[in-house]
């Protein structure tokens, strides 16, 4: 018992369940870097279609991603307690959800592209290429739908390696194709922006059945085809207590940061694009932080649930002492080599001389995030997420989107105004996140549920001894 206790520990260590989620989300950024520029070879009109109609695609994955994240939560709950069955079957549950809900939408792209295309503001000329781009790209959003569920659930059981992995394959099978379809390479006609679509699908058909094969044998007893009548009507309620506010809040990120593009679009071409190549340099800090947060979340879950509540409290504060230092380090290493990099994306001065000031502002805001995003997911594990979800209501739509608004918009004081607005939304969110994981109200909860469970396993022994000396 002893050697599993401490082969469970080493599986949910924080560094084990941190590195390849990086290196993951890492990959697809950079894998998304050079689809663009490959896109970009078609012409300017193809990757302004793609750019707008993956916006809409990440903001409809919020839908399935709700039951998937609220599913693995749960999941690292359950293992944590040794409710292995429990845990199989959430598991199960939130795959055919997800499937069900990735269906609606993909049927909802495919039918109605060009409504979509009109309705997302696209012009005139933009029309035939969106239409055909939506249709085959949107779907594959079942797909996408199922990747999400089975990888969540997946990483959930502490092993981040296999969606790692797959994620790997997935994308260099993606660039290979794009490559063929864009080129005409091996033979394979040029099909243009119809044929990056049908190599989004076709990876990603690819990878889902790689990870459907990982998630049939992810708990002790096998997962079959027959498991798929099984529903647990309790259970998938407490998914969903979990899963619609995490919705809710991933929801208020989307459209608060498409509001925000927009206020950047009233000010100017130079303001957009100034933040475009800013959201690049960014994402090396911002990958860094929110890999460990998921993966402090994962671990938080799992000693929630198994009662360690003392480990669980006390793994966040050992999870930020080690990624602030390693978000700030970035951040300073973002500023001192930024303006070197940045030359290779435009020669703009006025661009290049703006960025410069983003790029100190940004050393402030990195370490913001990190903080909200660990405190977050923190109290996401614990099951907390209805407050997660109320203070990102009121902080980014008052602070960082009305604000933004307010100061950079109708003031006139511009892009700077906007980033100092969503620095203060990210430090407050983190300080009353602070607040309220230091009050432990569902650590409390958990240690008076626990003391219970046991005094009334006191009794039933005694119950039961009593029995038996009559």
């Amino acid at each position: 018992m002893k050697i599993q206790d401490k082969s469970k520990k080493t599986k949910y260590s924080l560094w084990l369940l941190a590195w390849p989620i990086f290196i993951e989300l890492f990959l697809q950024f950079l894998i998304g870097a050079v689809d663009t520029l490959m896109v970009s070879r078609i012409s300017d009109n193809a990757v302004a279609v793609v750019g707008i109609s993956n916006q809409l695609f990440n903001a409809l994955t919020t839908l399935f991603a709700t039951v998937a994240s609220g599913a693995g939560i749960v999941i690292a709950q359950k293992l944590g307690s040794r409710k292995e069955e429990e845990a199989r079957t959430v598991a199960i549950i939130a795959l055919k959800v997800s499937a069900a809900i990735g269906f609606g939408l993909s049927m909802l792209l495919v039918l109605f592209p060009r409504p979509i295309a009109i309705m997302l503001q696209l012009p005139h000329d933009l029309l035939p290429l969106a239409e055909t781009y939506i249709a085959i790209a949107g779907g594959g959003m079942i797909l996408a739908a199922i990747m999400t569920a089975l990888s969540t659930a997946i990483r959930s059981t502490g092993n981040t390696k296999a969606p790692m992995y797959t994620a790997v394959g997935m994308n260099i099978i993606h660039i290979i194709l794009n490559y063929c379809f864009i080129f005409g390479a091996l033979g394979i006609p040029q099909m243009g922006l119809t044929g990056v679509a049908i190599s989004t699908v076709a990876s990603r058909l690819l990878a889902t059945f790689v990870l459907l094969f990982i998630f049939l044998g992810a708990f002790q007893r096998r997962i079959e085809i027959k498991d798929i009548r099984v529903f647990d009507g309790k259970l998938f309620k407490e998914v969903m207590a979990i899963g619609w506010p995490l919705g809710v809040s991933m929801a208020n990120w989307v459209f608060s940061q498409l509001a925000i593009f927009s206020f950047l679009a009233i000010l100017g071409s130079l303001e957009l694009a100034a933040r475009t190549y800013m959201n690049t340099l960014e994402s090396f800090c911002f990958l860094l932080g929110y890999s460990l947060a998921l993966a402090v979340q994962i671990q938080i879950a799992n000693q929630y649930g198994a009662g360690k509540t003392k480990e669980a409290y006390n793994s966040l504060y050992r999870a930020l002492v080690v990624g602030l230092p390693l978000v700030t380090v970035n951040a300073l290493i973002v500023v001192l080599l930024g303006k070197y990099v940045l030359g290779l994306f435009t020669s703009d001065a006025d661009i290049l001389a703006l960025c410069s000031s983003l790029l100190l502002l940004n050393l402030v805001l990195q370490p913001g995030k990190m903080i909200n995003m660990a405190l977050g997911n923190a109290l996401n594990a614990v099951g907390d997420t209805r407050f997660t979800m109320v203070i990102s209501l009121f902080s980014m739509w008052i602070v960082a989107t009305g604000f933004s608004y307010y100061l950079g918009v109708s003031m006139g004081w511009g892009i700077v105004a906007i980033y100092a607005c969503m620095i203060a939304d990210e430090y407050l969110r983190g300080v009353l996140s602070f607040f309220r994981w230091r009050d432990r109200k569902y650590l409390r909860t958990r240690e008076e549920s626990l003391k219970r469970e046991q005094e009334l396993a006191v009794g039933r022994q005694a119950e039961s001894g009593v029995i038996v000396e009559v």
